[in-house]
C-alpha cells in the first residue's frame, strides 16, 4: 500500500476509533451493558468494512489506476450493501442495544467518510508527473540523450 495511502487509512481510522469510543462512554451510563457492546459492535463493524474497502481499492487500482473512480463506487456500494445486511440480518436481536448500534454506526461512518476525504485532499497526490513534459521535449527534439 502507497505511503500516501496508508496515510489516509490511518487518518480515517483514529477518529473512527474515538468516536467509537466516545458512544461506547455515552451508552453504558445511558442504557447499560447492552448498549455497550452494541456501540462496540457498530463501531467495530465501520473499522472492519471501511478498511478493508481502501484495502480492496488499492488492490484493484494497483495495476490500472485509470478505473479508480470506478473501482471506489464499486467499493463504497458493496460496503454500503454489506452494512444494510447486517442491519437486517440483526434488526431483531436481543445480544445488544439496536438503538445504540445503530447511532454508533451512522455516526462511525460518517467521521470515516469525512476524515478520508480530509486525508485525501490533504494528500500531495500528483495528477500529472512533473518531468513528463521534459522527456516528452527532449525526445522530440531528437537530443539522443537517454534517461
Amino acid at each position: 500500500m502507497p505511503s500516501t495511502d496508508a496515510r489516509i487509512l490511518r487518518g480515517a481510522a483514529i477518529p473512527t476509533a474515538a468516536a467509537g469510543i466516545i458512544a461506547m462512554a455515552i451508552s453504558f451510563p445511558v442504557a447499560g451493558g447492552k448498549a455497550l457492546l452494541g456501540a462496540l459492535f457498530g463501531a467495530l463493524l465501520v473499522m472492519a468494512f471501511f478498511s478493508f474497502g481502501q484495502i480492496a481499492l488499492d488492490r484493484l487500482t494497483r495495476s490500472n489506476p485509470q478505473i479508480m473512480m470506478a473501482a471506489a463506487l464499486l467499493v463504497y456500494t458493496t460496503q454500503i450493501l454489506l452494512v444494510g445486511i447486517v442491519l437486517a440480518v440483526f434488526k431483531d436481536t436481543e445480544l445488544f442495544n439496536r438503538q445504540a448500534f445503530a447511532f454508533t454506526l451512522l455516526g462511525c461512518a460518517l467521521v470515516w467518510t469525512g476524515f478520508q476525504v480530509r486525508g485525501a485532499l490533504k494528500a500531495k497526490t500528483f495528477y500529472v508527473v512533473p518531468d513528463a513534459s521534459e522527456k516528452k521535449d527532449d525526445k522530440s527534439s531528437g537530443s539522443g540523450r537517454q534517461q
